[in-house]
């Protein structure tokens, strides 16, 4: 079966262009001018990722990426910006955004960028439903990794992660008490050039941190190692 991308952007000649591309990589393609259209795709369609505009009619990208999340619907998310501003990049991102891209882009660049994330979608689904490698568990005090079903529990509770904030706890596990640069971590989670923008890093630390730890403000899972990056290690007393 050909995997679906869902395009939503306002503007026809991206649309277009990128329909045309995507389809002819191998990709189903769905499509939507606006922000609602969009949303309501993502919600009966099942794409299995989505290339989101930041700037729609109607509802604008941070809101439809913002209620896709509330409603645990954890489609990975390419978001496109109309230009280079850092704050539209980290909000893109605290919204639960997987990933941005600013414009101008090449198609290329657009499929490699899907390809990748879907290839990780895929490794996760094949592990899933391989009930060996699904034994396998990383136990941090009450934090549990179980790297062949890519979920993880805090006090035996599921938690609700982002394809790119499950792959950063991992990774972060896998080196349990080992101090990782944020470029470290860039490089491992998201594994291609950023152009040293490690600001994603600290957004999707955040993200964990509101999901793991009691007080945000006094971390016991991922400290922050001043001038160097984190580290995960086992909460004191327990």
């Amino acid at each position: 079966m050909k995997n679906k991308v869902l395009v939503v952007d306002d503007e026809q000649s991206i649309v277009t262009l990128l329909q045309y591309n995507l389809e002819q990589a191998g990709f189903e393609v769905l499509t939507a001018m606006d922000g609602q259209e969009g949303k309501r795709l993502a919600e009966t369609q099942s794409p299995d990722i989505i290339v989101l505009d930041l700037m729609l009619p109607q509802l604008d990208g941070m809101d439809v990426c913002k209620q896709l999340r509330q409603q645990n619907i954890m489609t990975p998310i390419i978001m496109l910006t109309a230009k280079d501003d850092e704050l539209d990049k980290i909000l893109g991102l605290e919204f639960g955004a997987d990933d941005y891209m600013v414009k101008p882009f090449s198609p290329r660049e657009v499929i490699a960028r899907v390809k990748a994330i879907l290839r990780r979608t895929q490794i996760q689904t094949e592990a899933a439903a391989d009930n060996d490698e699904s034994d396998e568990q990383i136990q941090i005090g009450k934090l549990a990794i179980y790297p062949g079903k890519y979920e993880a529990y805090f006090q035996e509770n599921i938690l609700e992660l982002t394809l790119k904030e499950f792959e950063l706890l991992l990774y972060l596990g896998q080196n349990k008490g080992r101090v990782l640069t944020r470029d470290q971590l860039l490089s491992a989670v998201w594994n291609y050039d950023f152009a040293g923008d490690t600001r994603i890093v600290d957004v999707h630390i955040s993200h964990l941190r509101e999901k793991i730890e009691e007080d945000t403000k006094k971390p016991a899972y991922i400290k922050t190692i001043r001038g160097l990056g984190y580290k995960l290690e086992e909460p004191k007393g327990e």
